[in-house]
């Protein structure tokens, strides 16, 4: 059989820097686990627009929807402010999403026990916390028609619409029963159908498909505002949320901030199975493209490992080799290593991207 495909587009800013080291990683899986992957690297954002004069060229993106799956890195920088919006690179990325019709967000918020005191929150709050939010990422008031911004009377007037399809809710609800199969067994679905009509419907059809067809996952409902307040009260309450594309863009960023560090955070965005039953697939690290540290050797590569991680879970049914991943990065954390962004109540030693993939190299070495 052929190799799994990786594209790997690592974009601007510390996106070289962080891939470098996930392509340690997948030389390791090679040399040590025998598993392969045929990896190819393309152009993405600013890089992309230097050569091309387009944040994505065609025959990239046609790389994209042929691969197993997709690693990003980050796109942007100053470099690029005053480009016309249809070609910044922030374009490239969603046009991947969006040709590639990847309509469910995987963002874990996990903390590790090293980083419990990075929080804002208390240690007992957030200590062991391991959730994922699914955001429904290609519709809603994003997207919806009518939109802009309009004359009327004497004054002008903002308009978006929200709007979702009953299929467009299944698919991303199918997503999160399907994620919590192999977590916890448990969603809990946020919306407001309190005071909107989308809301309802997104309730209706969400507790629709878990009667249907997973009657074995707790479902609960939430308003999002409530779920907003659960989140910084007692986050370990929940394991797996799914939500719309506006609630979840402001509820994963919400949980993200439980963990301490933007620099930890992976996410998945994930489409319909190709032929072969994989899903579409594109993996990025939470975090931008951070110019200001750009090649000074001090982005913390972590979050595009655990990125690495997921796409070893979710493309390629290699849940063990995830979680040895995973466990490499916690070890190395309790160890005390520190990247710039992770120096903080407990000192730490600190050390540059590459001392820290040397550092989780050598902890998946000793899980052999």
């Amino acid at each position: 059989m052929a190799n799994p495909s990786l594209l790997i587009l690592a974009g601007d800013g510390i996106g070289p820097e962080v891939m470098a080291e996930v392509k340690r990683i997948i030389g390791w899986m090679g040399a040590k686990r025998g598993i392969h992957f045929d990896v190819s690297e393309d152009l993405v954002g600013g890089a992309a627009y230097d050569v091309h004069g387009v944040p994505l060229a065609d025959a990239t993106m046609a790389k994209a929807q042929a691969a197993d799956a997709v690693l990003l890195g980050a796109v942007g920088g100053p470099k690029y402010d005053k480009l016309d919006f249809s070609v910044k690179p922030e374009r490239g990325l969603l046009r991947l999403r969006k040709e590639m019709d990847l309509f469910s967000n995987l963002r874990p918020a996990q903390c590790f026990d090293a980083l419990a005191d990075f929080s804002s929150l208390k240690r007992d709050v957030v200590a062991g916390l391991d959730i994922v939010i699914v955001r429904e990422l290609t519709s809603g008031v994003y997207f919806g028609e009518p939109r802009g911004i309009f004359k009327e009377g004497n004054e002008r007037v903002g308009i978006n619409t929200q709007r979702y399809t009953e299929s467009e809710i299944a698919r991303v609800a199918k997503s999160a029963f399907e994620l919590a199969r192999k977590r916890s067994n448990k969603v809990c679905s946020m919306e407001k159908a309190n005071v909107m009509e989308s809301g309802i419907l997104w309730r209706d059809v969400v507790q629709e498909v878990h009667d249907r067809d997973y009657p074995d996952v707790e479902l609960s409902h939430m308003y999002a505002d409530n779920g907003a307040m659960q989140l910084v009260r007692w986050p370990k309450q929940f394991d797996v949320i799914v939500t719309d594309n506006l609630f979840g863009d402001v509820l994963s960023d919400c949980a993200a901030m439980l963990t301490g560090s933007l620099g930890m955070l992976p996410s998945a965005s994930l489409g319909a199975p190709m032929a072969n039953g994989r899903p579409k697939a594109l993996y990025e690290p939470v975090h931008g493209s951070a110019p200001d540290i750009a090649g000074t050797g001090k982005a913390n590569p972590i979050a595009c490992i655990l990125s690495f991680a997921m796409a070893l879970r979710y493309s390629f049914d290699l849940g063990d080799e995830a979680t040895r991943v995973e466990k490499a990065v916690e070890k190395v954390l309790a160890d005390g290593l520190r990247t710039a962004d992770l120096m903080g109540p407990d000192g730490g030693t600190p050390v540059s991207t590459t001392q820290m993939g040397d550092a989780v190299l050598a902890a998946l070495d000793e899980s052999l």
